[in-house]
């Protein structure tokens, strides 16, 4: 172990702040795919029956999850054995890079094969990126927040996926507004990802005054040593939180797949589709903060919980009043009441995965169970949507996958002993040490 001495205390706000805008605008180019999919379909998937090409689509949706778990592997060791900073740098300039790619992809009418097989690089770029963004920029935030704050420092994870979202729905509504039909289906769509291109300059430039909240003594002296920790001593804590991470992944991928929802199945306007993700963006945002600070009043478990089952709960019934309906209105009311209950859940599940780890693993922790979780059922859950309402004809039959992935999200958030959180307070205070025996696992 190094014997330099430790970081100075960061300053909170500026430092989150940092982290946010920077997550923001990862999640924004990789949530922005989902956004235009039907659009993307048809320039790089071109058939004569809409359902195909869709699911063309999101299957190379799927493919930028493949690279998430290397992505995580590796980035995340990297976190821990040489720090939260230099990992948030290195992810933010690997999604501008996929995301510009794809802006100036020509599609299969130019370039044939190519288009569709050059995109699936794009997407395993951003894959790997966002599979290395999530460990790093949380466990940043927990290890900036001030005593007795850690949850709602840490809520602001989520919270900034739901900004992104809130990026991409304005440029989709600004888009729609602006532009034909015919024009943003042929050539607006790619102004979203050229945008994107954005985040290099902006955030390498936040990010590299940034202080470091890793102590290096605590750390390890080489990223295969951090991954033998994890496969040694906490590759059960790893396997129950990829069961906690399954419901609430579907359940995200569940709102970012409404706007392909809305528009091949409800046969909704592209503008209502848009309305309806920026709805999304910001119920999730304010929901998400809100979470965290109930979760430092009431307990992480808690909030982790009960949100999640009402949102089991309400969730068919729910669809079903939209799909009998059939009114724009309804759907928007319906994504903003069942957000706000997801994202509380979400952003107290996020923050209880990584106080499971010490410090010298925590960043590994969270991002390979993190990326597992979001590949094995997240990358396929609009693969999984598209299929099943087409084999079924039923437009509510996908739903029952989401209950029935939450119930055990629910479950393995039940199995789970959350530490004493006095002694997680402070900057780059290590949670307390698991011993690889289900010590954090109740029962």
């Amino acid at each position: 172990m190094s014997n330099n001495p430790p970081p100075r205390r960061a300053q909170p706000v500026r430092n989150v702040i940092a982290a946010v805008i920077g997550n923001a605008l990862e999640f924004y180019d990789f949530t922005v795919y989902a956004v235009f999919a039907t659009m993307i379909g048809r320039a790089f998937f071109p058939a004569t029956d809409p359902y195909a090409s869709l699911l063309l689509s999101v299957a190379t949706f799927f493919v930028g999850f493949i690279a998430r778990p290397l992505g995580g592997i590796v980035i995340g060791a990297y976190a821990d054995r040489y720090g939260r900073r230099p990992a948030m740098t290195l992810t933010i300039l690997l999604m501008a890079f996929g995301s510009g790619m794809i802006g100036v992809l020509p599609g299969y009418a130019q370039i044939g094969i190519a288009a569709p097989i050059l995109l699936a690089v794009a997407r395993l770029i951003q894959g790997f990126s966002t599979g290395g963004e999530m460990g790093p920029a949380t466990t940043f935030l927990l290890e900036t927040a001030t005593p007795g704050r850690r949850c709602f420092y840490g809520s602001w994870q989520f919270a900034s996926q739901n900004i992104g979202s809130i990026i991409s729905g304005v440029l989709g509504i600004v888009l729609a507004l602006t532009l034909s039909p015919a024009a943003t289906s042929d050539w607006g769509w790619r102004i979203a990802f050229l945008l994107g291109i954005l985040i290099a300059p902006v955030g390498f430039f936040i990010r590299r005054n940034l202080r470091e909240t890793l102590d290096i003594r605590e750390a390890h002296d080489s990223m295969p040593a951090v991954l033998r920790d994890i496969v040694a001593n906490h590759w059960r804590i790893v396997l129950l939180s990829i069961l906690v991470i399954s419901g609430a992944t579907v359940t995200q991928y569940f709102f970012l797949y409404t706007t392909s929802y809305a528009l091949t199945t409800l046969h909704f306007p592209t503008s209502v589709a848009m309305a309806a993700n920026l709805t999304i963006g910001v119920a999730g945002a304010i929901f998400a903060v809100i979470g965290g600070l109930l979760a430092d009043r009431y307990g992480l478990k808690t909030i982790a919980l009960v949100p999640r089952i009402i949102v089991t709960v309400l969730i068919y019934p729910a669809l079903l009043l939209v799909v009998w309906s059939n009114s724009p209105a309804m759907l928007i009311v319906v994504l903003a009441v069942l957000m706000a209950f997801h994202a509380m859940a979400g952003s107290a599940g996020i923050t209880l995965i990584p106080v499971l780890f010490p410090t010298a693993t925590r960043t590994s922790g969270l991002s390979i169970a993190y990326a597992l979780g979001v590949t094995l059922f997240g990358g396929t859950a609009q693969i999984v949507f598209t299929a099943l309402i087409r084999a079924t004809g039923d437009k509510l039959s996908w739903i029952w996958y989401i209950v029935g992935l939450c119930i055990i999200s629910i479950l393995g958030t039940l199995a789970i002993r959350v530490p004493d959180q006095r002694t997680m307070s402070g900057a780059a205070q290590p949670a307390p040490p698991l011993s690889g025996r289900s010590s954090h696992v109740a029962g």
